[in-house]
């Protein structure tokens, strides 16, 4: 396939070879008549389809006039046409080619040599939609750990609480409880009468057990709690013995907490000894249960339910908030700021306050300098570290330079100011996020032991190896059965049209003509469309010939 060429494929058979002896049917040809669209001049000609086609020839002898506006444009054309008034408002409409007929068209797309893409958001992994579905994978099989202690992090159920409970030794005796949570305006009186209306008899409060029914020996009046005051208030559900006959009736009391205790759960387990509690024995363990994603050990860290927008970082809620999805923010570069560690403060190393306008600050930056037994005429890579940190970030009595062009970032408005400053920005990796682009909580969320980031890292073709070694559990394997098949097939066809060596996390706009035109082709292979012109612009330029063999296969 020459390099000065366009490719025309009918996607959706076998495409008929010329020693096979088959004759092609008057339905399996595109036929051309009186083709007039720019330089052609009544061309007559068919085509065969479920055939690859190439069109070769000189520069400006017709071909992509041929290929691309006047097929093209007629298939397109015809399909829009052929749909609702309302989904037409939404497409680009086409101009109907100077062509006297066009029969056995199909529906087109073309994928031209260039590259469209301008926005740093795009990617090579949400371009090709194989980051779509990786944020689906990790939000049905991923698992959430803290990243303090490292534990899994689960919601509990009514099943699995349950279940934990039943595992202590038979006829350790319970209590089921629930913790009580009182706004600031709520009334001591309100809340007990509320609990007796709901049945529950009983409260821990900080530690003591007391009666509220209405002739309980330890009424809450005699005690003397308010309820609005205790640092601790657990409701008492029930208080029986482990059992594995009781499982209905520790389920249905569960179930109670998870739903009045806003999801929560506290089931105290008593020991032998005297003290509060369950007839006289003390307190000896707690287990905590939550329907809420929630470290025991780390209560303060905040975890986030797996969904798929939580992993997007074109969304607000699953981007950094810092870098808003960006990975990267305009932060003030050192280098910039010292341009030339060669010069000395005399002869302007700090550029901001070189200019005549910022002669104050230059004058402050002399006397500093001799505060602090500095030179000012020693280049400013032989100055002390820690002289040029205090110049740079400040140090007491002494505004450091990046302080002060923070400073005169409440004048951005000014376009002296905005050009001013912006000379000193360079885009630096998120401090938030590390350049995962995604809110901080969405990496605490792995399979395996990667991230969705550390995947998203790497080149395509080990992204491919990843997910053909991936270790699934039997019901794991099941939820992402179609969620890997698709992972499989895009992965592949990236592979075998050579951009197994692209990374995902590569922004659209960076690469060339060829590899998106690639990208763009192994999308639109990838949606397995039938009876479908494939339109290629000049689809093997740049290609070594071992690419152009595998793309022909293709």
């Amino acid at each position: 396939m020459g390099g000065e060429g366009v490719a025309v494929c009918c996607e959706g058979g076998v495409a008929l070879l010329p020693d096979s002896g088959a004759i092609p049917s008057m339905d399996d040809w595109i036929r051309i008549r009186g083709a007039r669209q720019h330089n052609l001049r009544n061309l007559d000609i068919d085509l065969p389809r479920r055939a690859l086609t190439v069109i070769t020839g000189p520069s400006g002898s017709g071909k992509s006039s041929l290929a691309l506006d006047t097929l093209f444009a007629e298939g397109q054309r015809r399909y829009v046409e052929s749909l609702s008034t309302y989904a037409k408002q939404f497409l680009e409409r086409m101009e109907k080619p100077d062509v006297d007929s066009i029969e056995g068209i199909s529906p087109a797309v073309a994928i031209e040599q260039k590259n469209p893409t301008k926005s740093s958001r795009s990617t090579v992994g949400t371009a090709t939609e194989v980051y779509d579905y990786l944020r689906l994978l990790w939000a049905r099989v991923g698992r959430t750990y803290c990243p303090e202690c490292g534990d899994e992090v689960r919601p509990d159920s009514v099943t699995s609480a349950a279940a934990r409970v039943l595992t202590l030794p038979e006829g350790t005796r319970i209590q089921v409880t629930f913790p009580l949570k009182l706004s600031g305006r709520v009334k001591h009186g309100l809340v007990v009468e509320n609990l007796r209306t709901m049945g529950f008899v009983r409260i821990l409060a900080d530690g003591v057990l007391v009666d509220l029914g209405e002739d309980g020996a330890e009424t809450v009046e005699h005690v003397g709690f308010d309820l609005t005051e205790v640092a601790e208030a657990l409701v008492v559900v029930d208080r029986l013995a482990v059992s594995q006959d009781d499982r209905d009736r520790l389920a249905d009391s569960l179930s109670t907490c998870f739903i009045e205790g806003e999801g929560e759960a506290i089931v105290l387990i008593h020991g032998g000894g005297g003290g509060a509690g369950d007839g006289g024995r003390e307190v000896t363990e707690r287990l905590a249960f939550t329907e809420h994603f929630r470290c025991p050990k780390h209560p303060e860290i905040e975890f986030f339910e797996p969904t798929p927008k939580l992993f997007s970082f074109n969304n607000p809620y699953g981007s950094c908030p810092v870098c808003t999805g960006f990975g990267s923010t305009l932060d003030y570069d050192v280098d910039l700021i010292v341009p030339n560690d060669a010069r000395s403060i005399d002869e302007g190393a700090v550029d901001p306050w070189s200019k005549p306008r910022y002669h104050r600050e230059r004058a402050k930056l002399r006397s500093f300098t001799l505060e602090q037994n500095a030179s000012l005429y020693s280049p400013w890579a032989e100055l002390p570290e820690d002289f040029r940190e205090a110049v740079l970030y400040g140090a007491e009595g002494f505004k450091g330079v990046i302080p002060f062009l923070v400073s005169r970032e409440r004048k951005r408005y000014k376009h002296y100011i905005r050009v001013f400053l912006r000379q000193y920005q360079s885009p630096q990796v998120c401090r938030a996020c590390g350049g995962a682009r995604i809110q901080p909580g969405a990496l605490y969320i792995k399979i395996g032991t990667s991230t969705i980031s550390d995947v998203n890292r790497l080149p395509i073709e080990d992204v491919q190896g990843w997910v053909g070694g991936l270790e699934l559990s039997e019901m794991e394997a099941r939820i992402a059965e179609t969620i890997l098949r698709e992972l499989h097939a895009r992965l592949a066809f990236l592979v075998d049209v050579g951009l197994g060596y692209v990374a995902l996390d590569r922004q659209m706009r960076t690469l060339s003509g060829g590899e998106a035109q690639r990208i763009n082709l192994a999308n639109s292979l990838g949606s397995r469309l039938v009876d479908t012109l494939y339109v290629l612009d000049e689809p093997t330029v740049g290609l070594h010939p071992k690419d152009t063999s595998a793309l022909l296969a293709l």
